[in-house]
């Protein structure tokens, strides 16, 4: 069987395969605070991971069209596509305009909050036509365990039941559906006001396969929608930029693991950071060094539910450990807290748009990362200041932890950027390690608790000093990469940010300078040069989009407003068509890596707030 005609909206990839792969940016995210899905402009879901985010995805094809498998649901004649959310929610709209008429797919994963029917992981696809007439082909291609595992799939009454050796699904719908081999597929046409419901079930166990009609989808429908809403009421931000925040923040509620609090980086793996590049990483999974920035914004913005889950689990999860020598913390954890993140490589798959390898688990997590305990104690802070104080107990982890740091602060590690070309004495690592120390003094401070404050002061100004001296080249007039280089590195944007320097002091402001001349163009920001600071793999990259927003606060806090602003309404303009953003951005603007990104949204969050309060 064919699929439908390609939309304009989609593009032919340059991959090996006879598919086609749509452009990152093209797609959507709908979820369920479990897992999520990637829905195309064209109407394909082409990534969905059940029953959670890092489990074997059911739906691939992004990262290989022909093996991956995915979800096609769109009209069989030429047609234009647009794409946007039902306001203020994650409900996502797909329309078709065609000759005949206008047509919609409303996609969406029902959540009430209640803690209902948890292991019914759904998936809804509305269709309607709202003018005219329209035909349409859906084409549901399951191929389980990243396309690993063979299933079956048979007609039990009017439900598609697909079934594999862990995992089983069930396609109800309200038109017929026929098998094709491994797949079910429906054609059918609809006149102005008709409508058809697909739901794709997790079953098994206690869990049956049940129909949805359309009354059923109507309600979950309104209860979800209702759902989201009353969510992003809760939000205290009333500036300039209200839609695009509201937008990342409704994006980092989608990348919460509701049953632990947990906030994956991204709900992909191996999204290329260069076409043909081997910079292709899996990011489901839970890195510490965003800790401080999800409790900033989380809590900047109002959300202090969320903050306290995450810092439960930050609490349950991310203690000092059996002293391994990646130090008391991993660098990242599971979803469900677990610190067995083995890498392996997915030889049958050919990547997005031939951009192999493809890899699931992250070797990252064996690192030794200095900064993650700066980033970790930051947000204990930060929470322990604006949400509620901690508890004795998590004051003899940090405790625990500043010792640590008091001990090791010096050694070479592999930095932020998790480079895999041997470790240096990276200053982003002694920076976060002088705020791991001074953040657990001014706690110990303000609440009178108990610590080894002559100690921690001294580290800490020996920390101070020898940024100061080592990090510092006169060569540059900038502070680097690492000690006695020369060369830069946008993570010192940081530095201001952390309160380490003024950010007016003069040898500040030369460093912003030396990073606007070498690391910028056109607001976006380089996190490095490669070529002058090996990393261990092949290939360029492109701009950091996260690294673009810490440069707009650093502006700011610089005093350059106007530049500031300028900077960041720039940066809005790379963002997709729903407001979304993958981790980088290429040379022509296009997204780059795993999508959409946390810490992206986490750090436009920040600085829409900070410049908002600049601009007054």
């Amino acid at each position: 069987m064919d699929g439908p005609p390609t939309t304009p909206t989609a593009q032919d990839g340059s991959g090996s395969g006879s598919g086609r792969y749509l452009p990152i940016a093209e797609h959507g995210l709908i979820g369920d605070l479990r897992s999520v899905a990637l829905v195309g402009t064209d109407g394909t879901i082409d990534w969905y991971c059940c029953p959670s985010f890092d489990a074997p995805s059911v739906f691939a094809s992004i990262l290989d069209a022909d093996k991956g498998g995915s979800f096609e649901l769109a009209a069989t004649v030429p047609a234009t596509t647009k794409q946007f959310y039902f306001p203020d929610t994650n409900v996502l709209i797909t329309r078709f305009f065609t000759e005949d008429g206008v047509g919609e797919v409303q996609d969406f994963m029902p959540v009430d909050g209640a803690a209902v029917e948890t292991e019914r992981h759904r998936l809804i696809r509305r269709v309607l036509c709202v003018r005219g007439s329209i035909p349409f082909r859906t084409r549901v291609a399951p191929r389980f365990d990243y396309g690993s595992e063979p299933h079956t799939v048979r007609m039990a009454g009017d439900v598609a039941v697909f079934e594999s050796a862990k995992l089983s699904l069930g396609l109800t719908a309200t038109v017929p559906l026929e098998v094709d081999g491994q797949d079910a597929y429906a054609d059918f046409k609809l006149a102005e006001g008709e409508s058809a419901v697909f739901a794709l079930d997790q079953v098994g166990g206690e869990v049956t396969p049940r129909r949805c009609a359309r009354t059923e989808a109507e309600e979950q429908f309104t209860t979800t929608v209702a759902y989201w809403r009353t969510w992003l009421s809760q939000s205290k931000y009333r500036g300039r930029w209200r839609e695009m925040v509201h937008r990342s923040a409704l994006t980092l509620k989608l990348l919460t693991y509701a049953p632990t609090g947990a906030i994956v980086a991204a709900p992909t793996t191996s999204l290329p950071e260069q076409l043909g590049g081997e910079r292709n990483w899996d990011y489901r999974y839970v890195w510490v060094r965003d800790a401080a920035f999800c409790v900033y914004a989380l809590l900047r913005l109002g959300f202090t539910g969320e903050a306290e889950a995450f810092m439960n689990f930050v609490t349950r999860h991310v203690s000092p450990g059996d002293g391994k020598p990646s130090g008391p913390l991993q660098i990242m954890y599971g979803i469900d807290g677990r610190t067995d993140l083995t890498e392996r490589e997915l030889d049958h798959l050919e990547g997005h748009r031939a951009s192999a390898p493809v890899r699931i688990g992250n070797a990252a997590a064996e690192q030794l990362q200095l900064d993650i305990y700066g980033a970790l104690i930051d947000s204990i802070y930060l929470y322990d200041k604006w949400a509620k104080p901690i508890s004795s107990s998590q004051w003899d982890d940090v405790c625990a932890l500043v010792d640590w740091v008091c001990e090791n602060w010096d050694q070479p590690d592999e930095g932020i950027w998790e480079t895999r070309g041997g470790r240096k004495n990276f200053l982003y690592s002694r920076l976060m390690c002088w705020v791991a120390i001074e953040r657990g003094i001014r706690m110990a401070n303000r609440r009178g608790l108990p610590a080894d404050l002559n100690r921690w002061r001294e580290c800490r100004d020996t920390i101070y000093r020898r940024i100061m001296s080592r990090g510092w080249s006169e060569t540059r007039q900038a502070f680097v990469q690492h000690e006695d280089g020369d060369v830069l590195d946008a993570a010192v944007l940081m530095m201001p940010l952390t309160k380490f320097i003024a950010p007016t002091d003069p040898k500040w402001l030369s460093t912003l300078d030396a990073l606007t001349h070498d690391l910028v163009s056109d607001s976006l920001v380089y996190r490095y040069d490669p070529l002058e600071s090996p990393d261990g793999l092949r290939g360029d990259e492109g701009t950091f989009s996260i690294c673009s927003f810490w440069y707009v606060e650093a502006m700011v806090h610089a005093g350059r407003i106007d530049e500031a602003r300028l900077a960041f309404e720039k940066m809005l303009t790379y963002a997709n068509h729903l407001g979304l953003y993958a981790e980088e951005i290429s040379h022509t603007g296009e997204q780059q890596g795993n999508f959409p990104q946390a810490f992206t949204h986490l750090a436009l969050i920040s600085a829409a707030f900070n410049l908002d309060r600049a601009l007054g």
